[in-house]
């Protein structure tokens, strides 16, 4: 059983004043978090007010680039082409760099967003394409699922891979997430948050959405804080934890 946990979380997606509260009261809770730069939500306005939020309360930063998808939350690569595609990823972490540059923040590790994130696991081409990005902005760690394309195009070239599980979605019998369009990929249940969480960290193990114990490995593990009720789930999620001798780590 492990003794101590990584909290993150995935801000600076949501708009307006509810969209920054719920931010804040997220950031509360992780010691990570991954911030939208623009590609599928975000702009320059709330990459500032999430950085500022997240540097007052020692919360490591990470850039959150996706398909230049604003219309489908990234969720959809289109017809973009590759090159197309790195230029339009390069650009937005170059962004949110830019502005955390501006206020003397570091940009620690970058995370695929949505369907970047998913496809890239299984890709080689996308894996290497995310893991040059991440070499030619200097961003030393990588972000994502375990035993993926990502972590081992990230292992060969000396990267550091943060593998990440997640409380709030379920898991296919072959370890992938459930895609958001079946019925029960979203664990909005605190209660089965919370056994999820605690089964990855006392057995590295899950129930799968089909009923068996699957193998996930995890250093981190998500808040999605579009998640319904998500602020309080991360409240009582890292309550339960530390009153269980869990540590949070970053």
């Amino acid at each position: 059983m492990r003794t101590s946990i990584c909290l993150n979380a995935d801000v600076g997606e949501l708009p307006g004043p509810e969209g920054r509260a719920l931010d804040r009261a997220i950031l509360d809770v992780v010691t990570r978090c991954s911030i939208a730069c623009g590609g599928h939500a975000g702009d320059d306005e709330t990459m500032v007010a999430t950085i500022r939020a997240a540097q007052a309360r020692g919360v490591r930063i990470g850039a959150h680039p996706s398909y230049p998808d604003r219309e489908g939350f990234g969720r959809s690569r289109a017809n973009i082409g590759d090159e197309d595609l790195f230029r339009s990823l390069m650009s937005q972490v170059r962004a949110l760099k830019a502005i955390a540059r501006e206020r003397s923040a570091l940009v620690s590790h970058l995370k695929p967003h949505g369907a970047l994130y998913n496809d890239a696991a299984k890709s080689e081409t996308l894996a290497e394409s995310v893991v040059s990005l991440c070499l030619e902005t200097e961003i030393p760690e990588l972000v994502g699922p375990p035993e993926s394309k990502l972590e081992a195009c990230a292992k060969r070239v000396g990267l550091h891979f943060v593998v990440e599980a997640f409380a709030d979605r379920s898991y296919e019998a072959d370890g992938s997430l459930t895609p958001r369009t079946t019925e029960g990929a979203l664990i909005t249940d605190n209660a089965r948050q919370l056994e999820q969480v605690l089964n990855l960290i006392e057995s590295g193990r899950v129930a799968a959405r089909t009923g068996e114990m699957i193998r996930v490995s995890a250093d981190t593990i998500c808040l999605h804080g579009d998640t319904p009720g998500a602020a309080r789930a991360a409240h009582l999620l890292k309550t339960s934890l530390l009153e269980r001798g869990v540590t949070i780590e970053v």
